[in-house]
Order: C-alpha cells, then structure tokens, then sequence
C-alpha cells in the first residue's frame, strides 16, 4: 500500500514553540479545545540493523518515506554521522532539504541518556550531550527530542532518590529547551519507569510545559497496557506506535483500532510515529504495519 488517507494536522508542539505559550497551559488543554488530528510518521529506529551495518544511510530512509507517502520522519540521533557528536550544519542542511522536497515533515530525533546513574558527574555530562542535540534539533526545525529516564541498577540508592535527581536533570534540560523551543520527550521505556504510576510521577516532580511524553505502547508489561495508555495520555506530545503491547506477559499483536479510539477520545493532536522492532526486513515489516495503521484509522476515522 502506498497510498495514505488525508487526515489534516494542526500541531500543537509548534505551535507551543512559536512563542505563544501565553494562550495554553498544558498538552491536554490544546487537544480537549480543538479535537483530534493526526500524522503519520515513522521512527526511524525500524531501520536499525541496516543502518547500523551501514548498508544504508537516513537518505534511504527518506527515499522510503516518500515512496510510501508517510507524512513524516523521526530520525533517532544515532543514525547520523559521528554520533554522539551533533552532525554538521552541512549535513543538517542537506537532510532538511531533502525531506522538504519530498514533502516529509522531520517530527522528532532522540538519543541516549541515562538519569538513573548514582554517578551526578556521567549525568552531567548526558544534560551536556542532551543541550548540545537540542541546538542540533532547532536546527533541524524539529520540535522535540526524544531522551530516556535510565536504565542504572542504582545500588545502593532508593527509588526515590532516583526519582529526586532525575527530576532535576529534567528541569535542567526544559529550562534549555524553552531557550530554543524544542520540548523534551521523555519516552517510557520500560526500564527506570515502568508503569503509569511511574510516568506521572516524575511529570508530576518535573511539572514543566516543555516536558513531553513519547508514549511508547510496548513498554507497559505491568498492567493492561491499554488502560496505563489512557492514564498517560495526557502527557503526550508524540507515539511510538509499535505492531505489539505486552498482556499478562505475553507480547500480543497491538489491537490499532482500540488504541486510535482511546487517542481519539483524548483529543490527541500531533504525530502518530510507527515503529516495527525484531528480526526481518523492514522494506517488508514497514508496509505491512503502516497499512494496518491505516485501515485501523479508517475505522476509527468512519
């Protein structure tokens, strides 16, 4: 399938970062305003074998976007040249080029940090890392990063400490991504925060409009991962829509129309990311998801 249904899109993180923070006071109260939109994008991290083997690079991934009419790409940091080191202004340049002459909006980037560490000088230096991608995001005229919570078995620290210093670092990094208008997006990750109680907890201590959740559907194995969803949702500024959620601990294939309703229902409006993980071919596994994500829309859409 390589058409797409037209599903017109207003997003509220640019608009956020416009400067006109003034007339919203959180995520939720855009979206209950003016209802649903949504845009579909693909994480480029569907890629990741290849790309990491160097059989291909993020210009065939935009090649792929085009040929299969996604509205946009979220290109994970890891994949440009040098990482963790920010890409060249040359390469920045040449990337936002070529999507916007392919007609793709760039909708995220995210890399790879750890709060969870006891050791405040390796988190220190991951809030420079995070500041230094964030000037890179500006320029790639993307309106959020993606970062992680952590993954640290913090010996000989509580949970609650963790939670103390990870809130700090969070505010460290909104307060400089307010600087630049890019939001942090705090994927859940099934590591650190493990459950919805986990996520409204640190939103709650971080408690910053530039602060964002990339709500990740496979990394609630706790609890009826489609309930920890509608709990969560509220903070959402983008998805990672993934073919499987994880019930009573078995991976099962993600039911895509309960979960458009749900995000319908909470007035969603931004990017829909799509994401497949595992072995095969993602010039296969892509299609096959992206059409299960538009049939699903259709239904929910009718």
């Amino acid at each position: 399938m390589k058409s797409m249904m037209a599903v017109p899109f207003v997003a509220s993180v640019p608009f956020a970062a416009s400067g006109n923070s003034h007339l919203i006071s959180n995520v939720n109260s855009v979206s209950k305003k003016y209802g649903h939109k949504f845009k579909i994008s693909l994480n480029v991290y569907s890629f990741n074998s290849l790309l990491r083997e160097g059989k291909i690079d993020l210009f065939d991934v935009l090649d792929f976007c085009a040929e299969y009419n996604f509205e946009a790409i979220d290109p994970t940091g890891y994949y440009f040249p040098g990482y963790p080191e920010v890409p060249t202004d040359k390469y920045i340049n040449e990337f936002k080029r070529k999507a916007f002459l392919l007609g793709l909006d760039i909708s995220g980037t995210g890399i790879r940090n750890d709060f969870t560490n006891p050791d405040s000088s390796s988190r220190k230096a991951d809030i420079e890392m995070i500041k230094e991608w964030i000037v890179a995001t500006e320029k790639l005229g993307i309106p959020y990063i993606r970062v992680f919570a952590g993954r640290n078995n913090h010996e000989g620290y509580s949970r609650d400490q963790v939670f103390e210093w990870m809130a700090k670092d969070f505010k460290a990094c909104c307060e400089f991504g307010e600087k630049h208008g890019v939001m942090i997006g705090l994927q859940n990750h099934n590591e650190f925060l493990k459950t919805a109680d986990d996520v409204d907890r640190i939103f709650d201590m971080v408690d910053s409009e530039w602060f964002g959740l990339n709500l990740d559907v496979g990394s609630y194995r706790q609890k009826d991962p489609y309930a920890e969803i509608e709990q969560n949702i509220k903070h959402a500024v983008t998805w990672q829509i993934k073919e499987n959620v994880w019930i009573d601990g078995k991976e099962t294939p993600t039911d895509v129309v309960k979960l458009f309703q749900i995000i319908k229902k909470a007035g969603y409006r931004g990017y829909l990311p799509i994401e497949t993980l595992g072995p095969g071919d993602p010039y296969k596994k892509v299609p096959v998801l992206l059409d299960k994500v538009m049939n699903a829309l259709k239904v929910v859409e009718s």
